[in-house]
Formats: structure tokens, sequence, C-alpha cells
């Protein structure tokens, strides 16, 4: 009898252990609308290990030439990401193994107040325009604008941040930061292959008039979670990087120009844009406006020699210059299907010089995507096609599937 009284006594306190440590300390791998989430949870700690997979078949045709097919993982992210709520601190480590540099994002933020975020590492910047401020498993097509991959490669860069958030009714997002201006990996291979140029500073500023998303809403361009009122998003950025040596200051020593005695005299590389975004009961429409222009141009040569001096239009072969706007709009059914369309329209600063890296182009593209489990789980399909100036016109169409975990 005393055994068996002692075995229940044991079973009953054993199970009151088992109960409070499964309140305290938890590990989840479920498939939920935030995808398939390996979580460890112990309350005022929680780390968490996710990404995603995107598969795609694309084909481009330019007329006069030979198509061109890819089948390939085209993205394949691996995130580990946590946070301390005593300490007010989180971290995120994400890597795209598609690609033979994989280390994209890399910080540590300190959060003292609600209303506030100090990040220090490797991040998305906010300086770009909106899109490019999107993880690239959220995009509304298969692949970001014309706008944003002329303007910008990753969109990372190395530096530090301060985002802050005010208001109900009315938001206001102020956003600062201070960059290395070589984008990501920014310091090279090694130490001899140091840093160019200056700082890129830069900020942006968003308001929400009409009061905010639904939280994480504004992380994407189509309306997910289709909001009940209208929202909108009203955002401008801008930022001016002392001595670019990339074609969008995302990179160093692409190109090289020297003063007179063969010292290093980089031109400075100013970036401005503007975006518009609107969200109600699943229609969604974003416009993007975008102009880059350089500065500090006067007596560059293109050799430490200096026998060769820079050509008055001839920087735009260099840098990306010019301005662009990008208009797109799409419909998410209660369902998950979404039907979408985009135009786009770039100019170049100096038209007269047919190298500039920025063309005079129009470009019109139509997505369909099915979402399933939200964002995580979906299939996209996009026809686009390309019409540069006098040049042949180019069809692209991409067919992808992404799913997260």
């Amino acid at each position: 009898m005393k055994k068996l009284l002692s075995l229940a006594m044991f079973l009953y306190l054993y199970n009151g252990i088992a109960q409070e440590q499964k309140s305290i300390n938890t590990a989840d791998f479920k498939l939920d609308d935030k995808g398939l989430n390996f979580v460890f949870n112990e309350g005022a700690y929680e780390f968490n290990i996710n990404g995603f997979m995107q598969p795609s078949v694309s084909f481009e045709k330019t007329e006069g030439q030979d198509d061109v097919h890819n089948f390939n993982a085209k993205r394949a992210y691996f995130i580990l990401s946590g946070k301390a709520a005593k300490e007010k601190i989180s971290f995120l480590i994400q890597s795209d193994f598609s690609q033979a540099k994989p280390l994209l994002d890399a910080w540590i933020a300190y959060h003292p107040y609600s209303w506030l975020t100090l990040t220090g590492g490797q991040k998305q910047t906010f300086l770009n325009n909106r899109e490019m401020m999107y993880r690239e498993d959220k995009l509304q097509f298969t692949e970001r604008s014309r706008v944003s991959g002329l303007y910008s490669n990753t969109g990372r860069e190395f530096g530090f941040f301060v985002e802050s958030k005010f208001g109900k009714k009315i938001g206001f997002v102020p956003q600062f930061a201070v960059t290395s201006g070589d984008g990501r990996n920014s310091f090279g291979a090694d130490s001899r292959d140091s840093d160019l140029g200056g700082l890129k500073i830069g900020a942006r500023l968003d308001v929400f008039p009409l009061g905010y998303f639904t939280d994480g809403n504004d992380k994407f361009t189509a309306d997910l979670a289709h909001e009940k009122s209208l929202k909108v998003l009203i955002g401008a950025a801008t930022s001016r990087n002392k001595g670019a040596s990339n074609a969008v200051g995302e990179g160093h020593a692409d190109f090289m120009f020297y003063d007179a005695s063969g010292q290093n005299n980089l031109t400075d590389y100013e970036q401005v844009f503007a975006d518009v975004l609107l969200k109600y009961n699943g229609f969604s429409f974003l416009a993007e406006y975008a102009d880059a222009s350089a500065s500090n141009l006067d007596m560059q040569y293109l050799d430490a020699a200096a026998n060769q001096i820079l050509a008055p239009t001839q920087i735009s072969e260099f840098l990306v210059l010019g301005e662009s706007y990008s208009v797109q709009a799409g419909y998410v059914t209660a369902k998950g299907l979404s039907f979408d369309l985009r135009y786009e329209n770039t100019k170049p600063e100096f038209a007269t010089n047919l190298n500039s890296l920025l063309p005079d182009s129009n470009s019109y593209t139509f997505g369909i995507t099915k979402y399933f489990k939200s964002n995580n789980i979906k299939i996209q399909a996009a026809l686009t096609s390309i019409e540069n100036g006098n040049l042949a016109k180019t069809t692209v169409g991409e067919f992808v599937m992404q799913i997260g975990f």
C-alpha cells in the first residue's frame, strides 16, 4: 500500500512539474499562417529557425537573339533569429545559399523603448524605394520591379540604423541610417581589400494618415489581410554616398577615379525615393518614384597618371543616373487568388549617351499568384514586356513556387 501511495505521489509531483515547465519552456514545430516554424520559447528568451525556398522556371526572349531558359533554385534562405525580452535585445542572421556569397543580414538590435529601435550590423536598409524594403519572399510578383533592380542590388548595407514610431490615429515612422556606403560585405575579402570612399548618410519618413495597417500588412504590397478600412502609407527617403565606386553604391572598387596628382577622387552619389501604398479589402496600389544624381565631378581622371579625363556625360556609364517611376496594382480574392499589373518607365539623365547604365525604357508586367497559408506557400507566374528605346523588344516569363518554413 505504501509503495502504491508513493508511486501515486511521485506521478502527481512529476505531472505538476511538467505542467509548470511546459508553461515556461516550449519547442514548437508546426505549419500555420507564418509557415513551418521551429521555435524555442522560454518566455523571456526566444530562438527561431526558419527560411524559405523558391524553385523557378523562366525564359527570356529578345527579338533577333536566341531564347534563354533557366531552371534553378532561385532563392534558398536559412534564417536564425531570436530575442531576449528582459535585456531588450534581438538578432537576425539571414543567408541565401543560392548565391556565391550567401550572407545577407547579420545584425543585433536594442529596443530601449517600444517606439525606438537601434540596430548595428548588416541589414536591409530603408533608404531605398518601398519594394526594396520587402524581403524577397514577400514580393507581389515573381521578381522585384525594374526600378528596384536598376537602383539597388540586394538592398543590404553595413552600418548603424535608428527606427522610431509615433502616433495612433495618424502614424509617423522616422528612420535614420549611417552606413559604409559600399553595400553588404563592404570591407572586401580580406584586410587588404578595404572599404572605399566615405560614409553614406540617409533618412526616411513614412506617414500613415489613416492609421497603421493590420500588423505586418505593411511588409507586403498585396493586401493579404483584406483591410476593413482604407489604409494609406506615404513615404520618402534620401541618401548621400560620399565617394561611390559601384553603380548604385552597393559595392566597391568596381571603378576608380583620380585627381591630377593620382589620388583617389571618387564621385558622390545621391538618391531620392518617394512612394505611396494604398490597401483596402484585398485591393492594393503602389506608386514609386526614384531619382539618382552625382556630384563632385570636377577634374576627374580615369587613370592614376591623369591622362584620361572623365568626359561630360561619361559618368552615366559608371553610375545609374536619372529618374524612373513604377505603378502597380492588384487584387487578392478571399480564396487567395491574386491578379496583378505593373507599369514602369525609366529615363536616363543623359539621353544622348547611349551607353548610360540606366536605359530609356518602358515595361509592362502581368502576374497571377495563388496564396496558400498566407504568403508562405504560394505559386506565382509573371510575364513582362520590356521596350528599350530603339533596341529590340524583350519578353521575360517566370514561374515560381515558394514554401516558407
